[in-house]
């Protein structure tokens, strides 16, 4: 195991050529590190990628789509097993570290806080789990840049411990988990906190979100864009980004981060989602989500409309609940809008959708920074046919579309940060794996 084979092999499952030497380079130091770790070489090493969210704005956890793709950096990971019931966790490029008991509860704060939370929702799930391991993981993902490098990272250490401590082998993970998308479902719960099938949640890790990043990691197509819907999380469809068009994104000054007051910010958007349901529900027959709700006959959204006029919920004034309903039967239109696009080559309904959908992310979700809407609008001022934001909000990152052989020169005039993203492969298991 080398970081030139591991790259290589990356390139073989559908990574654009281009990122080879840059991803070399991430594993030689991923294996290094392990070597000077443990003394051995790893027994297992993952390739995790980070999340371009091209429609789909805070729709995922009220029910909705969206279209998303694996970007083409992301995290390097290698593992071996302890055998003392320790998790040692080490960032190689910076050098930070991170030792603890599987199911110890600590006051960690950044990506310490998420191992910890993995290691006690795993160890509570379950019982006896030998989830001592050795994890070294660097990552060429921008941090907070709205491309997830948060759930990358959940992604990453979770299939580590997963796979370390076999735990899909046992009966509670074969009960719930049949396939890659019950698995990215999981993983997101672990991130969030909600129970999955039989298997208990907790606190989570303090956000409120849904699953649409981890479906993205775990379940993207090299080369293309991919529909899903959620609650329960289904694919709908996928479709080849043109070969004429090329993806760049480029993060803004402005961290996208998901504690303090960014984190309360962020967890007001998903429970005003929440509260719009509690209304439906309490008048209504029950629905598992909003877009449940609204899709349960032709006549729901005008009750909805009512029910929420008529609403007296302290700190929820009726127009701000209507504000984040029209951005949600807006935004949640445009995937399958944007799918067809992508089809049929149809850059102009693409700068259509994304400017309405920049605009609505404006005005109604009312998630974004002067830094991302500047962003999107000099993209467009340069050359790219469509450009919008993307992510959590309150910072993050742009993506725009350009014609192929601009891709080259639009990203460095565009940004000194951007970089050309055709999507690439997903969670990828790149050491011998058990038949």
């Amino acid at each position: 195991m080398t970081g030139a084979s591991l790259a290589a092999s990356l390139v073989t499952r559908g990574l654009d050529p281009r990122e080879l030497d840059a991803k070399q380079s991430l594993f030689d130091l991923v294996l290094g590190a392990f070597r000077a770790l443990t003394g051995d070489a790893p027994r297992h090493a993952w390739w995790a990628p980070g999340r371009l969210e091209v429609f789909g704005k805070h729709t995922d956890y009220a029910g909705g789509r969206a279209l998303v793709g694996a970007v083409p950096r992301g995290l390097a990971v290698a593992a071996g097993p302890r055998g003392d019931g320790t998790i040692h966790v080490v960032d190689a490029r910076r050098g930070d570290r991170l030792r603890l008991a599987a199911s110890q509860e600590a006051a960690f704060t950044g990506w310490r806080h998420y191992v910890e939370v993995i290691g006690r929702r795993l160890s509570t799930n379950f019982p006896g789990a030998r989830l001592g391991a050795d994890i070294v993981f660097a990552s060429d993902l921008p941090r907070a840049s709205g491309m997830s490098s948060s759930s990358a990272l959940v992604v990453a250490i979770s299939a580590a411990l997963v796979r370390v401590a076999e735990i899909a082998g046992r009966p509670e993970w074969r009960t719930n988990i049949h396939d890659t998308i019950d698995v990215a479902g999981y993983f997101a719960c672990i991130e969030n906190g909600l129970t999955f099938g039989t298997l208990e949640g907790d606190a989570g890790v303090g956000t409120h979100g849904g699953s649409e990043d981890h479906a993205a990691i775990l379940a993207g197509i090299p080369g293309q864009v991919s529909a899903l819907v959620f609650v329960p999380m289904r694919p709908i469809g996928s479709v080849r980004v043109p070969d004429a068009w090329r993806f760049v994104l480029a993060p803004s000054v402005v961290r996208s981060s998901k504690t303090g007051d960014a984190q309360d910010a962020y967890n007001r958007l998903a429970r005003a989602a929440q509260v719009l349901l509690e209304i439906w529900n309490t008048a209504e027959p029950p629905a598992p989500s909003l877009a449940a709700a609204l899709a349960s006959g032709s006549s729901a959204l005008d009750r909805v409309r009512r029910l929420v006029r008529g609403s007296a919920i302290p700190g929820w004034p009726p127009d701000v609940l209507e504000r984040r309903l029209d951005h949600f039967i807006r935004e949640d239109a445009r995937t399958t809008d944007a799918l067809g696009a992508f089809r049929e080559a149809d850059a102009p309904g693409l700068a259509s959708l994304s400017q309405a959908s920049q605009a609505d992310a404006e005005c109604l979700l009312g998630n974004q920074v002067p830094e991302t809407s500047a962003l999107a609008q000099s993209a467009r001022q340069l050359g790219a046919f469509a450009a919008c934001s993307f992510g959590a909000g309150f910072g993050g990152s742009v993506w725009a579309l350009v014609p192929h052989d601009m891709a080259a020169r639009f990203a460095p005039r565009w940004s000194l940060d951007a970089f050309v993203a055709a999507p690439g492969p997903p969670l990828t298991a790149l050491s011998p794996e058990p038949a």
